[in-house]
This record gives structure tokens, C-alpha cells and sequence, in this order.
């Protein structure tokens, strides 16, 4: 390979560990090309599996500041560029290797961080994260629920009391025992049995007091016509 070609190979395995949250490192020993698609296929839309050699990756690797891959970029190498999902892919790669035992993961580095074969398995056993973020939904829509039936509570057990109430009079007589009709309502109270203004107003009208009407009305002064 040409210097020029290196430095462009190494210059793209650079930029795609920087683009990656996560890199997986494998041997793909005994694999079949059509395995490799397969393996390719089901990693599709969480990471890019390329296969590389082991020298361009350790300059490419340095490049981008990772040392996660130091001393195992031996044998026929493939590393899963994760750019969606880690445990997702972590999972494609885990049950790929169970079906095809020739696939080897040998580690892998997850946001800058280094992670061993055995804790890229633990990370393939986690619950995806739209998986999670439907459980926190559900989770947050449970207690939503909780709350609203909290709030309601105290209305639905007022309903309950009055209806209970309302039974209780009925039983007792009914609706018409307790109406207006035999309470001190308005009604019962009307201006006839209470002292009124206007019954105020009878009890000391002109015609039972000494009113200026009936002693000093114009008929019994003498006006100014009379005494001329």
C-alpha cells in the first residue's frame, strides 16, 4: 500500500473511532465472507463492522487518543463502529458469537473508557434504551395516575357522603320533610308575622300622633290672607 493510501486509511479509521461512542474489537478467524455480511446485517443501524489491519488501526487508534486496543490488534481483525445503540450492538455481537463461535470478542472501549470481553457481555445483558425509557414512561404515567386519583379522591368520597345524606333523608321522609317548607326559610318568615318598616310605618301613622297635617295645615292657621 502507498504511503499516500495509509495516511488516507488511517486518516478514515481515525475519524471513525472520534464518531463512534463505542468500539467493539473482534477476530473474525474461519468466518466466511457471507458470515460476515450476516454479522454486518444484524449490527446495521446501531454500528459500521469493518474489517482492518492491525497496523493502520494502531496508528489510527493513537491518533484519536484511544489506548483501549493496545497489544490486541493481532490475527484477522473486525471492529464494530458503534454509532447508535451500545447495548444493542453489544447484544448483535454477543448472539452472533454464540451462533458462530469462530467470532472471538476481544474488548472493546466505550466512551473513552476500556472495557473487557467479559464486561461487553455484561453490557449485552442490560435493557436496550428505548426499553428503559418505556419503563420510565410507564413508570412517570403510573404515578401521574397515582396523583390524579389522589386529587379526585376527596371529590369522589363528597359525592358518596352527600348521597349518602340524601338517602338517609328519603328514608326518613323523603325530600318533601326537609324542604323550605319546614325550615325558617324567607317564606315563613314573610312581613306579616315580622315587624316590617311598613308595619312600623302603621303603628305610628299621622292619624294616631299629633301630625302637622291635622293641627297646623293651612286650613287651620290663619295665613296672611286670612288676617287681611
Amino acid at each position: 500500500m502507498a504511503t499516500a493510501e495509509k495516511q488516507a486509511a488511517i486518516a478514515e479509521l481515525a475519524d471513525s473511532f472520534r464518531g463512534s461512542n463505542a468500539a467493539v474489537l473482534t477476530e473474525y478467524r474461519g468466518l466466511t465472507v457471507k458470515q460476515l455480511s450476516e454479522l454486518r446485517g444484524t449490527l446495521r443501524g446501531h454500528a459500521t463492522y469493518a474489517v482492518v489491519k492491525n497496523t493502520l488501526t494502531q496508528l489510527a487508534a493513537q491518533e484519536a487518543g484511544v489506548t483501549a486496543f493496545d497489544g490486541q490488534l493481532v490475527g484477522p481483525t473486525a471492529i464494530a463502529f458503534v454509532t447508535g445503540d451500545p447495548v444493542e450492538a453489544a447484544k448483535g455481537l454477543r448472539d452472533f458469537a454464540k451462533a458462530h463461535p469462530l467470532l472471538v470478542i476481544k474488548g472493546g472501549v466505550l466512551d473513552g473508557k476500556a472495557m473487557s470481553a467479559a464486561e461487553i457481555t455484561k453490557l449485552a445483558d442490560l435493557e436496550s434504551r428505548e426499553v428503559l425509557l418505556a419503563k420510565l414512561a410507564g413508570a412517570m404515567n403510573a404515578s401521574l395516575t397515582k396523583a390524579v386519583y389522589l386529587f379526585a379522591a376527596p371529590l369522589t368520597q363528597s359525592a358518596r357522603l352527600i348521597e349518602a345524606l340524601r338517602a338517609k333523608v328519603e328514608a326518613e321522609g323523603g325530600p318533601q320533610d326537609a324542604t323550605p317548607q319546614d325550615a325558617a326559610t324567607p317564606q315563613d318568615a314573610t312581613p306579616q308575622d315580622v315587624v316590617t318598616p311598613q308595619d312600623a310605618v302603621d303603628d305610628s301613622t299621622p292619624q294616631d300622633a299629633a301630625a302637622p297635617a291635622d293641627e297646623s295645615t293651612p286650613q287651620d292657621v290663619a295665613t296672611s290672607g286670612d288676617t287681611a
